[in-house]
């Protein structure tokens, strides 16, 4: 089965790459932050017919570990032109294509291979109560087998020696990757102030959308009609909202470790109040 799939896709991505000059390249991404509800959000907009998800999968990841395939083996994961057009002329309005890579907003090159390939594209970005995050985060890759230590605070001791070192590596040699940069970066990829600051002068403030993930689950319509506004977007009706990718923790954070962590993300959560034009939720 797995072996038919894989052919499957592979044929796929070469017929793809063959008409890829024929197809639309994103107008849109999803760039995070990891565990923030982008999946969630992703199946939601991806139920408005003007708005054209990737032919294979959500996230291509070209911008962080496949930059060197190159862009047409990128525009090869996306709808045909033709397709599109008529897509445009039957629900009146533009079409847009996107996809969700979580680790373009942590990746040290991905906002600046974005802004040279994409140079009108907008960003949307979802942030989360960064302890919950780290925590989710240690939970999911500890399930998927990218990480071997069971107990998150023994994770975190280790992430500043697994982390030593690795932007410089990414930046140094632009094709290289490191497993413990995109795996095992727990406390560092919820310093969401710090990746947005690096983003604006790439991107431009107009074109990021900062949202809550909390008050997206609790008044998805809310949030919805924002995007469908940042997008330019006609409201066809609303799609059906459903949590996708949740993972239930294995263990309560321990008390100590809760309060450092709280301590040790207050200045950057504070900093979140002018991309949100609000208090994040979890610090009220």
């Amino acid at each position: 089965m797995r072996t038919t799939k894989r052919s499957a896709l592979s044929l796929s991505r070469g017929a793809g790459r063959l008409t890829s000059s024929a197809r639309v390249l994103p107008s849109f991404l999803i760039t995070g932050a990891q565990r923030c509800g982008t999946t969630s959000l992703y199946r939601a907009l991806a139920q408005h017919p003007l708005l054209l998800k990737p032919v294979l999968h959500k996230g291509v990841h070209y911008f962080d570990v496949a930059y060197w395939h190159g862009l047409s083996w990128y525009q090869a994961h996306f709808p045909l032109r033709v397709g599109a057009a008529l897509v445009g002329r039957r629900y009146g309005g533009r079409p847009l294509a996107f996809e969700s890579s979580p680790y373009y907003l942590f990746h040290p090159l991905a906002g600046e291979r974005i802004a040279a390939d994409l140079p009108d594209v907008k960003l949307i970005v979802l942030v989360r109560d960064p302890v919950e995050r780290a925590c989710s985060a240690h939970a999911h890759e500890l399930a998927r087998g990218f990480e071997t230590e069971s107990h998150l605070e023994y994770a975190i001791e280790l992430e500043e020696g697994r982390l030593a070192g690795a932007e410089a590596l990414l930046r140094g040699s632009p094709y290289a990757l490191h497993h413990s940069h995109r795996h095992h970066a727990y406390v560092a990829r919820g310093r969401y102030a710090d990746q947005l600051d690096r983003l604006e002068p790439l991107i431009g403030r107009d074109r990021m959308l900062v949202l809550d993930s909390h008050r997206f689950f609790r008044d998805p319509e809310l949030v919805y009609d924002r995007v469908l506004e940042f997008l330019g977007v006609p409201h066809l009706g609303y799609p059906v909202f459903e949590q996708h990718n949740g993972r239930a923790l294995t263990r309560p954070v321990p008390h100590v470790l809760g309060r450092a962590l709280r301590e040790h993300f207050e200045p950057y959560d504070a900093r979140l109040v002018r991309w949100l034009g609000e208090e994040p939720s979890w610090r009220r």
